[in-house]
């Protein structure tokens, strides 16, 4: 699944979760990120930054579920679970063995294979810890991070019910 297709599927609670964070926390971000997805669509910015906030948020997640806005909204998915989700981050790392700096990004490269049992162990704590949907977000944008995921992540990702995206 695509980062277009992830923003067609996920609840917008999430999606608005992600954009308060980086209208709160990374301003030059969100600003960034209007500019960007407003020349997307051939508008100008400020005809974007003169809507309501909730407005702002409901239109940049409508233009990310475009498949021309992919790239943009992977890098976005990525920022955030950097910056405003390590905890969940670093929780996956550790449960999966995964060396990283203490915040959660890989020291040196990604593995070759996950172990489906440690990796369902994994998300048993995750889910514990975590809002399932934000799991499954997470575990869904860390298999895009090499080319066709993971095997054993996308069988899980597939056969989970908790894992489950859901838009309502």
């Amino acid at each position: 699944m695509n980062a277009y297709e992830i923003y067609q599927n996920i609840k917008p609670s999430i999606i608005v979760d992600l954009f308060q964070w980086m209208r709160n926390e990374e301003r030059e971000l969100y600003k960034t990120t209007v500019a960007t997805l407003a020349n997307d669509r051939k508008l100008r910015p400020v005809f974007i930054q003169k809507k309501p906030v909730a407005d702002q948020i409901a239109w940049m997640h409508k233009t990310l579920k475009l498949k021309s806005c992919d790239m943009v909204g992977e890098h976005l998915f990525q920022v955030y679970f950097m910056q405003g989700q390590q905890d969940l981050l670093v929780s996956f790392c550790d449960a999966m063995d995964i060396e990283h700096d203490g915040k959660g990004s890989v020291d040196g490269d990604l593995p070759e294979t996950l172990d489906a049992d440690k990796l369902k162990a994994a998300v048993d704590t995750l889910v514990e810890k975590f809002d399932p949907q934000l799991v499954s977000l997470y575990l869904r944008v860390f298999n895009l991070q090499t080319e066709n995921g993971w095997d054993s992540l996308t069988e899980l990702i597939a056969s989970d019910d908790r894992l489950a995206l859901s838009a309502a």
